[in-house]
């Protein structure tokens, strides 16, 4: 289904003295609107034209999601949408309320965690470059999106719509999500700058960390998608960093992404994220977006021009802003020929299901019963209320009014058509949540209502041949402007699973959610657990290919599954969610498996964690050059009888280090793919930040010489093979 979208008030505007403009005001050499003159030549022209009003007009918001066009030189608006997953809904242009349109539809692709969790890049593009082409279509410059911050804790609400807790695995997929967008003339916003990995408080908190935290762990997602793959956007946070606002923060703006990283494009503002026209016009920011109140008197607004008419502000700064907005108004064609685009393909629906097939994990098979065989299964009962459920429209800014949603009964009762009988019991509700802490307790003993339910699922169960339990969250767990309360599984879920699992021992359990859930209470009664995420329009049929074998799982967590919360880091430091206005990363490196690892903590699935219905075998580690390490391999091949694919990881332990640094780091990774008894010589470049670290006296990369173990293994506490290199070179390098 194609259809194109359109913008109403602009085209209106424009129509109506479209015969003057182009008579008068547009002229043929007018260098802005060559698309053959480098872009800086354009932007430059087009700037020389501008009014101060106009600059003024390009700088703050217009609508909720536009900024002001020039209808006397026919230059259109600068459109943009949520979010990372899809195009958003279209809203009317003053308030969040749905504009009630027919042509808003979108595909909704899998969520940021089950894109991450393919540990593919290949897949990020994919990702990325369909969602382009539906931007097109829905006439929209910028995708708000992709969300790189770090996953400190499970409980952020946000979790969902991020890549992960690793920095490297996080840069690697942002890296490819932007290069699929922009190839198709899109602008991708980068976000949410930074240090935005809590929702709770998340406009007032400080958030306070020392730099070889913020430059490894925080930064390196940002910088990727900046230095390597060309964004030509990036959202500054709600946060304040180190008592300093986001949006207004000249050492995140100025120093670190203009002057050091050489970023050319523009930083908006996330929605009301300005708080005075000084800071938001000294601190770097080039977009002032969703500022409450009229829009002439946002703070780079009305506010703005009264101050460079009093000689508060320099006329070259505003240049510098207009330029960085207009130098992306070019970019992305609005002034050219734009591509068509194309919506909800067939091709699309295909890149969905894709995506969230080598998302999908499988964390348990310990009787190997899945892949569930459709001809000696008779019968199935399909429990849960999540597996009859549609979340793409949730979770606030990244909901998607998707064209379909195939929740995972759905699936399942597609795979299967007439080949058995399936029945299907919710087994429980989850309530909404109440968002004051003092008004969500859990209730000590469950209701009739509750009890019912669950009763009713225990006698599907014991009737047929399997039971597949569709656990886990919603998006009023897993969203934006709220963390979740605890780990636990909400709505007696917990007890249905064990109960289900003690009447049928054949049972499945299929989790849905955006960030880990505590498992430990049932985790060894169920013979089989799959982690699907929230799989986006094509989710359910995705579920169901993987439960019957028409897919062999090889996703990998990107984060660890603690045991408990009590094992976070954030937990032991009790820094989270803050105290007194102050968010301190106490922890400070330890994020992650790189704290489970250093402090010997066990989880319940490690970071990388993934089985297969295949095995994979490891084998001749071997390492090239004399001072520094150029070249790894090693063979890795498939020694079952199922074609599948394993993702190799590399990790760095540094023996003896000078300073403290972690058990060990993610450097590496590659997906290979292979049929039964084939091996594959994964060959991969060793590079000298493999062994870096940041050194703020010093700002940059520390090489330091020494011994390091290089392990390559299937998850970070499955290591296959490992092999010591003694670097000799030392230096430093710059950031």
């Amino acid at each position: 289904m194609k259809y194109r979208g359109f913008h109403c008030r602009w085209l209106v505007v424009f129509a109506l003295g479209s015969t003057q403009l182009l008579s008068s005001s547009i002229k043929a050499q007018d260098a802005f609107r060559d698309p053959t003159k480098p872009l800086d030549v354009r932007v430059n022209d087009l700037l020389s034209k501008l009014t101060l009003e106009e600059k003024i007009g390009f700088i703050h918001s217009a609508s909720k999601f536009s900024t002001a066009g020039v209808p006397r030189l026919g230059v259109p608006p600068l459109w943009m949408s949520d979010g990372p997953h899809g195009v958003r809904e279209e809203i009317g242009p003053d308030s969040w309320n749905p504009a009630g349109r027919t042509d808003d539809f979108a595909t909704a692709m899998p969520v940021g965690i089950c894109l991450a969790a393919t540990w593919d890049p290949e897949m990020a593009r994919l990702s990325g470059l369909t969602i382009g082409q539906e931007a097109l279509v829905r006439g929209k410059n910028i995708m708000l999106g992709p969300g790189v911050n770090i996953m400190r804790t499970p409980l952020n609400g946000r979790n969902f719509e991020y890549l992960g807790e690793d920095p490297y695995l996080a840069s690697r997929m942002a890296v490819g999500f932007i290069e699929g967008e922009q190839s198709q003339g899109v602008a991708s916003c980068v976000k949410h700058y930074a240090g935005n990995d809590q929702e709770t408080k998340r406009n007032s908190i400080d958030v306070q960390m020392d730099d070889r935290t913020l430059h490894e762990i925080y930064l390196p997602p940002f910088k990727a998608a900046i230095k390597e793959a060309k964004a030509w956007s990036v959202m500054g946070a709600y946060n304040l960093f180190r008592g300093v606002h986001c949006c207004e923060n000249p050492f995140l703006i100025n120093q670190l992404l203009k002057h050091d990283w050489g970023f050319q494009g523009l930083v908006m503002s996330d929605w009301g994220g300005v708080h005075s026209t000084a800071g938001a016009v000294n601190g770097g920011l080039d977009l002032e977006m969703g500022t409450n109140g009229r829009y002439e008197r946002n703070f780079l607004a009305n506010p703005y021009i009264d101050g460079l008419k009093k000689g508060l502000f320099s006329q070259k700064a505003l240049d510098d802003k207009v330029a960085r907005v207009l130098r992306v108004l070019i970019a992305t064609h609005a002034l050219d020929t734009k591509p068509t685009g194309s919506i909800n393909t067939r091709q699309h629906q295909t890149n969905a299901r894709t995506i969230a097939e080598e998302g999908i994990v499988l964390l348990k098979n310990a009787t190997s019963l899945l892949p569930l065989d459709s001809g000696q299964v008779h019968s199935i009962a399909v429990i849960g209320s999540d597996a009859n459920t549609k979340f793409a429209y949730g979770g606030q800014s990244s909901g998607i009014k998707a064209f379909y949603e195939v929740p995972a009964l759905e699936g399942i009762l597609r795979r299967l058509g007439d080949k058995a009988t399936v029945t299907y019991s919710p087994g429980y509700a989850i309530p909404r949540r109440q968002w004051r802490p003092s008004a969500q307790p859990r209730p000590a003993t469950p209701s009739s209502d509750a009890i019912r339910l669950m009763d009713q699922a225990v006698e599907a169960a014991k009737r047929a041949d399997v039971a597949i339990v569709v656990a886990g969250l919603n998006h009023d767990y897993d969203t934006e402007g709220s963390d979740r309360p605890d780990m636990k599984l909400p709505a007696g879920q917990d007890e249905l699973i064990r109960r289900v699992a003690a009447a049928n021992p054949k049972t499945v359990v299929v989790l849905v959610s955006g960030s880990p859930i505590e498992l430990s209470r049932w985790i060894s009664a169920v013979p089989s657990v799959l982690e699907a995420w929230y799989g986006g329009s094509e989710g359910g049929n995705a579920v169901a290919r993987v439960l019957f074998g028409d897919v062999n799982p090889s996703g990998k967590l990107p984060c660890t599954f603690p045991i408990r919360d009590e094992d976070t880091p954030t937990s032991h430091f009790q820094s989270y969610p803050g105290a007194n206005g102050i968010e301190k990363y106490s922890e400070g490196l330890l994020v992650g498996y790189r704290w489970y690892d250093t402090k010997n903590i066990d989880p319940q699935f490690p970071f990388g964690f993934g089985l297969s219905y295949t095995r994979f075998a490891y084998d001749r580690l071997s390492v090239k050059g004399e001072d520094l390490p150029t070249e790894l391999s090693f063979d890795c091949s498939n020694a079952g009888n199922r074609d599948g694919a394993e993702v190799v990881q590399i990790y760095v332990h540094p023996v003896h280090p000078k300073v403290m640094r972690p058990d060990q780091e993610l450097k590496a990774f590659k997906k290979v793919a292979l049929i039964p008894n084939e091996k594959e010589a994964v060959v991969l470049p060793v590079e000298p930040s493999w062994f870096t670290y940041y050194d703020p006296a010093k700002e940059g990369w520390v090489l330091e010489p020494g011994d390091y173990e290089i392990r390559v293994g299937s998850s970070s506490r499955d290591i296959r093979l490992r092999t010591v290199v003694h670097v000799k070179q030392s230096g430093v390098y710059p950031d």
